[in-house]
């Protein structure tokens, strides 16, 4: 993962990796499976996003608009999702 922006202040929620021959706890597994469920969700999105190509593809208008555009559609993609 990216540990940049826990300097910036964001919270990064990692799953615990099983150390060399100790299994994972329950706790640790549980903990491992709600960062999956959350995990699963964005990553969709992303791929749903990346079908527009504004994530896949380098951007080649103004970076002013960039955020603009991401949010229209990221719109599109709620529309479509939730219908």
């Amino acid at each position: 993962g990216y540990y940049g922006l826990e300097q910036d202040g964001f919270k990064l929620l990692m799953p615990i990796k099983k150390k060399k021959n100790l299994p994972l706890f329950d706790v640790e597994k549980k903990y491992n499976k709600m960062i999956g469920k959350i995990r699963v969700v964005i990553e969709h999105i992303n791929s749903q996003l990346k079908t527009f190509r504004i994530l896949s593809e380098r951007y080649r208008n103004r970076r002013k608009r960039f955020g603009l555009r991401v949010n229209l559609i990221a719109a599109l993609v709620n529309r479509i999702n939730f219908r």
